[in-house]
Order: structure tokens, then sequence, then C-alpha cells
């Protein structure tokens, strides 16, 4: 089986990808200050020449005083961060690149191991870095609005700065997530509540405004997961029907694709199906989706945290799963971390010139 089929065009508003793979959005901490500096343009410039069809941006942070617990993640405000940016996406567009920044808010998460800490507490719905476990300060309606701002502005300043789309990151236990998961959002006011749909509102209410903020044909993406770095096995959603509550009203706010992290892409999402995360979006919204989650190697990310270093691997269920028309576009992380050639590759059939991912690809910004 081979991977032509991620080499076809890919087209949307005015998104035109040349082919279906996506740079996953890595965290970095190469931005001293928040300020993206060249050698973050060389990086994704690199991934460019590799022939990525779409570039995400490592999170980059929302105007808000406790967004961030790391100084050395860009910020996507200010003068000098947003010049930072303005001379990435110019980099990349020099090269024939197309690049979505994620817009990022933490919410409420442990201090970094440096002790350094924001100018403000951490905030979140209802305080809790965990089930049980404070670790911020509980957002008033007045923090929640602000917020939505920032991420309005956010949006509308990567529109002006002439990146392609943006991609805001709703997943994995950080702000957005914690208002949709109920262990962290223990709110009685309208934007808490017993459903998974009902403490959506607020990420609904940003969507929106971002969405009024670009314009009907900037193409939005939000990241969505099930688990969490609190909780590796959380589910939102136990059902279909579940899940369809969740993320009809975020497309219907102005979402035009789902990118649906898993910890690997090939783990079914409900029994009875063998459609993963991005199959079940895009069955139940209409939308196309971006499947995540250890593609190209042979061990997921947990292992990765823990040093373990994975062999590239075959593409061929992933590929059998894109023909069955399962999802859109295919997101890869610590392959592309580690190999910048890695689409190229792939496509020129060089499966044995891949090169497998090591705990040292995180050390450099190569």
């Amino acid at each position: 089986m081979t991977a032509r089929q991620l080499f076809e065009p890919f087209a949307l508003k005015s998104l035109k990808l040349k082919n279906r793979i996506v740079m996953a959005p890595m965290t970095r901490s190469f931005s001293p200050g928040g300020v993206p500096a060249a050698n973050v343009a060389d990086y994704y410039d690199r991934r460019v020449a590799g022939e990525v069809g779409l570039i995400v941006s490592e999170g980059t942070v929302v105007d808000r005083p406790a967004s961030s617990n790391d100084p050395d993640i860009p910020r996507f405000y200010g003068d000098k961060p947003l010049l930072g940016w303005k001379a990435v996406i110019n980099r990349v567009h020099s090269d024939g690149g197309i690049m979505a920044p994620q817009l990022w808010h933490m919410g409420v998460v442990a201090p970094k191991a440096t002790g350094w800490l924001p100018p403000a507490p951490f905030e979140g719905p209802s305080g809790l870095v965990a089930p049980g476990k404070v670790g911020g300060v509980a957002m008033t309606e007045r923090d929640i609005a602000d917020t939505i701002g920032a991420f309005a502005r956010a949006a509308s300043e990567a529109q002006t700065l002439g990146f392609d789309a943006v991609e805001i990151h709703g997943a994995h236990g950080y702000l957005i997530d914690q208002f949709f998961w109920h262990p962290t959002n223990q709110r009685t006011d309208r934007y808490g509540g017993k459903t998974l749909a009902e403490r959506a509102r607020f990420a609904v209410e940003l969507i929106q405004a971002v969405r009024h903020a670009t314009g009907p044909e900037f193409p939005i993406c939000l990241r969505v997961s099930q688990w969490k770095l609190q909780d590796y096995t959380a589910k939102l959603a136990a059902t279909p029907s579940e899940m369809e509550a969740w993320l009809v009203p975020l497309v219907q706010a102005g979402v035009d694709i789902l990118h649906c992290s898993q910890r690997r892409f090939w783990d079914p999402e409900f029994p009875g199906s063998d459609l993963n995360f991005a199959g079940w979006a895009k069955k139940l919204t209409g939308k196309p989706t971006i499947t995540v989650g250890s593609v190209g190697l042979s061990g997921d990310f947990l292992a990765a945290f823990k040093g373990e270093a994975s062999a590239p691997s075959s593409l061929d269920e992933l590929v059998r799963r894109f023909d069955r028309g399962d999802f859109d576009l295919v997101a890869v992380g610590r392959a592309l971390l580690a190999d910048a050639e890695w689409a190229r590759k792939i496509n020129e059939g060089r499966s044995s010139e891949l090169r497998g991912f090591t705990k040292e690809a995180l050390a450099t910004l190569s």
C-alpha cells in the first residue's frame, strides 16, 4: 500500500493545500520573552521545504495575564511577538508554505519547574487544576468576556499578519477543555452545567467571536480531545449522541475543521465500530477532520514523555482509513519534529531513510 493519496490537494474556503500532511502543534519553548526569532522561522521553513501541506504552529498564548506558565512559549500579542510572527509567516510564504497559528490559553496549570510564575493567578472555570485540586482562581464573567475578546483579537491579528488560517486549542485539559470537562467545571452559572453541551457555551461564544472578527471566509480549526493531561483515559463524550451534542454547536458557531487528537489514531472511539475520533467527528458534523496520534511511529507520545524512543512504522492502517473517507487531513507530530523531510521521504517512497524519534530531538530547534 502506498501513501500517494495523502499527497492530493485539499481546498476549503481560502485554504488551498498541496497535500493532506499537517505539521501538528508541538510546544518547543524556544521564544525567550515570548518573542519568536529567526531560529523559529527557520524551524518551520524547514518543514515547508520538506513538503508539509499545512504548518500549525506550536501553541502561542493570547493576551491574558496568566495564559502561560512558561516565559519561553511564544505570545500572540504585543508589538515584539507579533513582529516575530510576521517574520515567520513571511518566511513560510516565501517558500510556498501555508500556516496557521495555534491560539492558546493554558487555564489552571501547574507552575513551571523553574518556579517562574505569571503576574496573576492561573485562571479557569472553577480554579481547579485537576479533579478536586485547586490550582488557581475561578474566572468571573468579566474574565470570561475578556478572554473571549483576547482570542478574537489574536485571530484578527493572525489574519492581518497574513496567516492562512487559525487554530484554537480546545484540547488536552487546558482552558477551553477545562470548561468542557465536568471535574474541572463546577460552575453553577450559564458557563457550567450537568451536560457537555451546556459546558460548551464558553467555547461556542469564543468561536463566534473569532468568526465575527475574521469574517466568513477565514478558515477556523478547533483542536479537541477526549483525553487530558490530568487523565489520559478521560472521555468527554461516552456515546456518539453525546459527541454530536458537543461538536455540532461548535461547528454551527463557526468551526470549519475539527482537529481530533488521540493518543493512537488507530484506536476506535466507541464500541461496535472501528471509526476513530476523527472518523466519528466527520460522520456526526459533516465537517472536514484532521486525525492525529502517533502517526508514523511505533510508540505513542506517553512513551516519549518518559524518554523512550520510537521507530518509524507502517502507514498502511492510516491510508486504509483515509481511503475510506474517515478523515481529510493527517497531522504528524514527533516524526516531523525528528525529521523535517518526513513528508518528502514518504511522497518519494524513501521509507528506508525515515528517522525515528528520540528524546534528544526535543533539545534543539532543528
